[in-house]
This record gives structure tokens, sequence and C-alpha cells, in this order.
């Protein structure tokens, strides 16, 4: 079985468009599919880009708080990002999937394909995070029909 989960929607609206909407990290909680996903820490910067570190505040039965690095990243094409635990320790033991987001022309909009990588998950917690394969999939659906609200409400 693959490390990594792909969905992908064809949205009616610009590379360029979409692009803005994942490089700004405290719109993320915006079409975030799973729920988890509450707001970027002060100090993020307002555009993500090759090498940014953003933490975000999540929550799934309790609050914590995440540690992100763009790890991959091309202009209106393609930008990724790998979060880890914020607390030191636990960045060792768990972590490490990859968020990412692929972007090109289609017709008269733009096909985005969404992956969940766990290729780079942390052994420890790698087997537990395979469990979510079917759930996360579900998230990024809802998560690519938030993303195309957004840009094409007006």
């Amino acid at each position: 079985m693959s490390d990594i989960e792909t969905v992908e929607r064809v949205i009616k609206a610009s590379p360029e468009q979409i692009f803005a909407l994942l490089a700004d990290a405290a719109r993320h909680q915006d079409f975030d599919g799973s729920g988890t996903v509450r707001d970027a820490h002060e100090g993020t910067p307002q555009r993500l880009v090759m090498g940014t570190r953003f933490g975000m505040s999540m929550r799934l039965g309790i609050p914590y708080s995440m540690v992100s690095t763009v790890v991959e990243y091309e202009e209106n094409r393609l930008i990724a990002w790998q979060p880890r635990p914020s607390y030191p320790i636990a960045g060792k033991l768990a972590g490490g999937r990859i968020w990412r987001y692929q972007l090109e022309p289609a017709g008269d909009g733009t096909r985005v394909r969404e992956s969940w990588d766990i290729s780079q998950e942390a052994p420890f917690t790698k087997p537990v995070v395979r469990l979510a394969r079917s759930k996360t999939r579900q998230a990024m659906e809802r998560s690519l029909a938030k993303l195309e609200q957004l840009v094409t409400a007006s």
C-alpha cells in the first residue's frame, strides 16, 4: 500500500487565485476539511514561501500545536508543508507527514491535487497514522470542496 493518498478536483478559478489561498497560513482553517485546524500562530508570515516555518493551533479532542515547514514550493504550481509537534521531544517521536497541493491549468479552471504523504512520518506513529487513511481521504475531499467555495464565491 502506498504511503501517499491523493484526491483531485477541477476548480473554475485560476492557479493564481487558488495558490494565494494555499500560501496564506491564516486562511488554512477556512478550507480545512478535517475540522482540526484552528488558527495560525502570531508572527506567521502573510505569505508562505520555500523554507517558511509557521505554527498552527489545532484541536482533535484536545488542543495542541504544530509547527510546519514549507518543504516544496513552485509559485502558482506547488506548495507542500511538513508539520511536526511544536514540543521538541514529541517532534522526534511523531509527525513528518507532508500535505501537498499541486495545481495545473485545466480548460477554464485548475486541477487541484491534494496529497497526504506519510512516507516521512515518524516510525513510532506511522502504523497508527496509516489507520486514518480513509478518514483523511474524506477530509481531503471536503477540503477541496471548501477551497472551491472560497475561490469561486463572488
